[in-house]
């Protein structure tokens, strides 16, 4: 599974790296960066979970 973050969107709520601090980082203005290039099996829930707890959508999916 591949994620990424479109920094347009992103409007630094941060929830994304409160759910997952493995697979999110976030910069000092809280615009959120993946960590990971490719998320590993035991990590996909929490992707997908943050992925739907993210208020501006500025997360997705993009290969599984």
């Amino acid at each position: 599974m591949k994620i990424r973050v479109d920094s347009e969107k992103c409007q630094g709520h941060a929830r994304c790296y409160g759910l997952a601090p493995e697979i999110f980082d976030v910069d000092d203005y809280g615009q959120a960066s993946v960590l990971l290039d490719e998320i590993p099996p035991e990590l996909e829930e929490k992707a997908r979970l943050a992925v739907a707890n993210c208020p501006e959508y500025a997360i997705e999916i993009i290969s599984e």
